[in-house]
Protein backbone atom coordinates (compact mmCIF):
# COMPACT_ATOMS: atom_id res chain seq x y z
CA UNK A 1 0.00 0.00 0.00
CA UNK A 2 3.11 2.17 -0.32
CA UNK A 3 0.78 4.09 -2.64
CA UNK A 4 -1.68 5.51 -0.57
CA UNK A 5 1.04 6.65 1.73
CA UNK A 6 1.11 10.35 0.21
CA UNK A 7 -2.36 10.63 0.00
CA UNK A 8 -2.82 9.51 3.94
CA UNK A 9 -0.12 12.29 4.68
CA UNK A 10 -2.41 14.66 3.12
CA UNK A 11 -5.37 13.79 4.79
CA UNK A 12 -3.77 13.28 8.30
CA UNK A 13 -1.91 16.99 7.63
CA UNK A 14 -5.63 17.91 6.78
CA UNK A 15 -6.83 16.07 10.05
CA UNK A 16 -4.35 18.74 12.24
CA UNK A 17 -5.49 21.87 10.34
CA UNK A 18 -9.07 20.73 11.35
CA UNK A 19 -8.40 19.67 14.96
CA UNK A 20 -6.66 22.91 15.47
CA UNK A 21 -9.21 24.35 14.42
CA UNK A 22 -12.07 22.85 16.24
CA UNK A 23 -9.99 23.81 19.55
CA UNK A 24 -9.45 27.22 18.57
CA UNK A 25 -13.71 27.48 18.07
CA UNK A 26 -14.01 25.26 21.25
CA UNK A 27 -11.91 28.40 22.95
CA UNK A 28 -14.14 31.47 21.18
CA UNK A 29 -17.27 28.87 22.80
CA UNK A 30 -16.40 29.27 25.66
CA UNK A 31 -15.70 33.01 26.21
CA UNK A 32 -19.16 33.37 24.24
CA UNK A 33 -20.45 31.41 27.39
CA UNK A 34 -19.40 33.41 29.90
CA UNK A 35 -20.66 36.39 27.56
CA UNK A 36 -23.98 34.84 27.25
CA UNK A 37 -24.14 34.12 31.58
CA UNK A 38 -22.96 37.32 32.39
CA UNK A 39 -25.62 39.02 29.83
CA UNK A 40 -27.98 36.75 30.74
CA UNK A 41 -28.15 35.72 26.58
CA UNK A 42 -30.12 32.46 25.93
CA UNK A 43 -28.10 29.98 24.76
CA UNK A 44 -29.52 28.15 22.48
CA UNK A 45 -30.55 31.04 19.67
CA UNK A 46 -32.08 28.80 16.54
CA UNK A 47 -31.82 32.03 14.15
CA UNK A 48 -28.19 31.60 14.50
CA UNK A 49 -27.65 28.10 14.44
CA UNK A 50 -29.55 28.54 10.96
CA UNK A 51 -27.31 31.27 9.85
CA UNK A 52 -24.06 29.08 10.80
CA UNK A 53 -25.59 25.81 9.16
CA UNK A 54 -27.27 27.28 5.93
CA UNK A 55 -23.83 29.75 5.52
CA UNK A 56 -21.60 26.76 5.46
CA UNK A 57 -23.62 25.00 3.34
CA UNK A 58 -23.46 27.39 0.70
CA UNK A 59 -19.56 27.76 1.54
CA UNK A 60 -19.49 23.92 0.93
CA UNK A 61 -21.94 24.22 -2.07
CA UNK A 62 -20.21 27.02 -3.55
CA UNK A 63 -16.59 25.25 -4.10
CA UNK A 64 -18.71 22.13 -4.92
CA UNK A 65 -19.06 19.80 -2.06
CA UNK A 66 -21.49 18.16 -0.60
CA UNK A 67 -23.93 20.11 1.88
CA UNK A 68 -25.19 17.44 2.87
CA UNK A 69 -22.16 16.51 4.89
CA UNK A 70 -21.69 19.86 6.21
CA UNK A 71 -25.16 19.83 7.42
CA UNK A 72 -24.45 16.64 9.29
CA UNK A 73 -21.22 17.92 10.96
CA UNK A 74 -22.59 21.17 11.77
CA UNK A 75 -25.38 19.74 13.60
CA UNK A 76 -22.90 17.96 15.75
CA UNK A 77 -20.73 20.58 16.50
CA UNK A 78 -23.25 23.20 17.09
CA UNK A 79 -24.79 20.51 20.08
CA UNK A 80 -21.60 20.10 21.15
CA UNK A 81 -21.40 23.85 21.75
CA UNK A 82 -24.51 24.22 23.19
CA UNK A 83 -23.82 21.57 25.48
CA UNK A 84 -20.64 23.32 26.19
CA UNK A 85 -22.30 26.23 27.12
CA UNK A 86 -24.81 24.71 29.18
CA UNK A 87 -21.63 22.97 31.20
CA UNK A 88 -20.20 26.20 31.79
CA UNK A 89 -23.27 28.04 32.84
CA UNK A 90 -23.71 25.35 35.55
CA UNK A 91 -19.94 25.93 36.38
CA UNK A 92 -20.51 29.45 36.96
CA UNK A 93 -23.93 29.27 39.05
CA UNK A 94 -22.18 27.02 41.26
CA UNK A 95 -19.20 29.12 42.12
CA UNK A 96 -21.53 32.11 42.22
CA UNK A 97 -23.56 30.02 44.88
CA UNK A 98 -20.37 28.64 46.85
CA UNK A 99 -19.16 32.48 46.57
CA UNK A 100 -22.39 33.56 47.32
CA UNK A 101 -22.64 31.07 50.78
CA UNK A 102 -18.97 32.38 52.12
Amino acid sequence: MEIMKPYRKRIDDLDDQIVDLLVAREEVIKEVAIIKVEHNIPFIIQSRIDEVKNRCMERAKSQGASSEIIEKLYTALINFSCDLEDEIAKEISTIEKQNGQS
